[in-house]
């Protein structure tokens, strides 16, 4: 069974900006999260020889990061790209990722890096999957096995069953997922392969990024943008870190001595 696979990927600044962050092809980059997400889809292609798409929404910068992905191997890239979406939350950016992955529709699975570098909420993956109404499983590392007539549906049709495993802190766990279903990658369960020079100058020349409007998913200005969130960032900033390193030296024994003689000293560890 060939599968299409949407990955839905994020344009993110590398500093954060005094005041309100704004992403310019100088400041922002493909979300590192998001690349083991894209290799894993293009490892399902390879596997099943289907298709992948590369799905994003935001500012025209966008478009530089699903171009990494068509680099990468992606065959499609979209971005939703529309004035009214400026200052829309995690869950407008849902809804409206939602609706475009119903147009691009029909598909298998959904993928999601666990996080974004820039604002690392972890949300939009179980929101989108909460808004089109389909499984979601997190934290995934292994997608390789599709199961036979063990879970089929109906006799002579191929199954859309696939056993999954994830990683939740210290626990491994498999399950069984039905399709279509959404799924945040591992960060560290798939290690994007590298990108050719080739891959960077047919990805640019041309830019081949489809660019959707609000009208082109169904979805009213209305609906986003600050006036459609319930949430906004209101600032970000820099943390000053007033921390200190101070080398131990000697043998083992006398910088453990050392060490616990400090915390005493600190208060951190009771006399």
């Amino acid at each position: 069974m060939s599968l299409h696979c949407i990955v839905c990927i994020k344009s993110v600044v590398r500093e954060a900006p005094k005041g309100i962050g704004r992403r310019t092809p100088e400041n922002s980059e493909l979300n590192p999260y998001d690349r083991p997400a894209v290799e894993a889809a293009l490892r399902l292609k390879e596997l099943t020889g289907g298709r992948v798409t590369a799905l994003s929404m935001g500012p025209d910068v966008g478009a530089e990061a699903l171009a990494e992905t068509q680099a990468m191997g992606v065959d499609e890239a979209i971005l939703v790209n529309d004035k009214a979406l400026a200052g829309s939350d995690t869950l407008v950016t849902s809804k409206v990722l939602a609706a475009a992955v119903r147009r691009a529709a029909p598909f298998d699975l959904v993928l999601f890096g666990t996080r974004t570098s820039d604002s690392d909420t972890g949300q939009v993956g179980p929101q989108t999957a909460t808004v089109l109404g389909i499984p979601f499983l997190g934290g995934v590392k292994e997608i390789d096995r599709q199961l036979g007539q063990k879970h089929e549906q109906q006799p002579g049709q191929p199954s859309k069953h696939w056993e999954m495993k994830r990683q939740m802190d210290d626990w491994e766990e498999s399950w069984v997922v039905a399709f279509p279903a959404a799924v945040t990658i591992h960060p560290r369960a798939f290690k994007p392969r590298p990108i050719p020079l080739i891959g960077i100058a047919q990805a640019h020349d041309p830019l081949d990024v489809q660019r959707w409007g609000l009208t082109d998913i169904g979805v009213s200005a209305e609906e986003v943008g600050l006036q459609g969130s319930p949430t906004r960032v209101a600032q970000l900033e820099k943390l000053k870190r007033g921390r200190t390193c101070r080398m131990l030296e000697g043998e083992p024994q006398a910088q453990v001595e050392a060490l616990i003689a400090h915390l005493k000293t600190m208060g951190v560890m009771a006399s």
